[in-house]
């Protein structure tokens, strides 16, 4: 399957882009002072690991999106190098 150069640069985006937003979900749920990620006690509550478990699939789907992104990018990049065609050596013979 070939992809197109837009649509590889918006998976390589929504790669990065989906890891820039749980990272921040991440740190600031972990950082929680409401009540709902921890217990009185400091303990995970279950919003917690709901919200966790959700990141982590994330950063899965992610990862695998912007991969597949950065591959068509890389693809088109070795088949735009292909059809160039190589410049003539300036080799000159003086005798």
């Amino acid at each position: 399957m070939k992809l197109s150069r837009p649509v590889s640069w918006f998976l390589l985006a929504f790669g990065v882009w989906s890891w820039f937003i749980w990272i921040t979900f991440v740190k600031n749920l972990w950082q929680d002072g409401s009540g709902l990620a921890f217990d009185d006690a400091g303990d995970p509550t279950a919003y917690f690991w709901v919200h966790l478990l959700l990141a982590v699939a994330s950063f899965l789907l992610g990862t695998a999106i912007g991969v597949i992104g950065f591959r068509g990018v890389r693809a088109l990049r070795r088949e735009a190098a292909a059809r160039t065609p190589e410049p003539p050596s300036s080799s000159s013979s003086a005798s």
